[in-house]
């Protein structure tokens, strides 16, 4: 199984309707791949919380049709990052988009863990409330975005789902990069899963993207990481060596819950 990872350089001088139609070009050009995978909130920048509310879209916004488009065009499963969704209630979501080879929507997820404490997206938008994974011909996907990495019982609550690899669409800052590549291992190793975490480059509302998306075995092996850029990165998957790896190592059968809470 192939997959292309697109590290898309949010450039604050670029327009949302250039990048828009420009990443659709990018996706068309993937053709070969199995699966393609975009950044978070890449349309406006994870950080530009001013654009939030002005360019939130519907599930059948532009960003969508754009996507469908591309992801039909070039005969792909995608996954097309996230975007500020309006919901029906009004509500900002950060939602990741799916679509199917054929282009037809197949899977939407709205980030459950949205970072900022007491400003930013934690304030200005809602949280989703279900795991969602994707059915692939070859792998079953589990879906997250970004701050979802830092909880790892997430990622357990997918595996539990029947996933095989975690897809992970991010802004994440570059003066957190170390944590990245850590937890992104960690989340495969733990799991025994593959993780293909897709950030952003560039600089946006003022805040330096880490880039270094990332691809990484159930071992924990690195298989490809990026630079800091805007870059294409393309790795051939096993889908069997997830089932190798629990069946050589099965760390996930002695798994021990529901636990007692301690005497005191």
């Amino acid at each position: 199984m192939r997959a292309s990872l697109i590290q898309i350089d949010v450039n604050p001088e670029e327009s949302v309707n250039s990048r828009r139609r420009r990443v659709g070009s990018l996706v068309r050009e993937q053709r070969g791949s199995d699966l393609v995978v975009l950044p978070e909130l890449w349309t406006v920048g994870a950080f530009a919380y001013e654009l939030f509310a002005d360019e939130a879209e519907a599930l059948d916004g532009p960003t969508a049709r754009e996507m469908s488009d591309a992801a039909r065009d070039a005969g792909v499963w995608l996954h097309a990052g996230s975007v500020p969704e309006r919901g029906d209630d009004g509500v900002l979501y950060n939602t990741s988009l799916v679509f199917s080879p054929d282009g037809t929507p197949a899977h939407t997820y709205r980030k459950i863990h949205r970072f900022g404490f007491d400003k930013g997206e934690a304030v200005l938008m809602g949280a989703g409330e279900h795991l969602v994974t994707a059915a692939l011909p070859d792998l079953t996907l589990g879906l997250a975005t970004c701050y979802d990495l830092r909880f790892p019982e997430l990622f357990r609550g997918l595996v539990d789902a029947g996933a095989h690899a975690f897809v992970i669409p991010a802004g994440w800052p570059e003066r957190r990069r170390a944590h990245w590549t850590l937890l992104a291992r960690a989340r495969a190793v733990e799991n025994q899963a593959y993780v293909l975490a897709c950030g952003t480059g560039g600089t946006h509302a003022g805040v330096e993207q880490a880039g270094h998306s990332i691809v990484v075995d159930p071992w924990g092996e690195v298989l490809a990481e990026a630079g800091p850029g805007e870059e294409i990165l393309t790795v051939d998957l096993d889908p069997a060596k997830v089932a190798d790896t629990r069946e050589v190592f099965p760390a996930l059968k002695d798994r021990v819950l529901g636990l007692d809470p301690p005497r005191r």
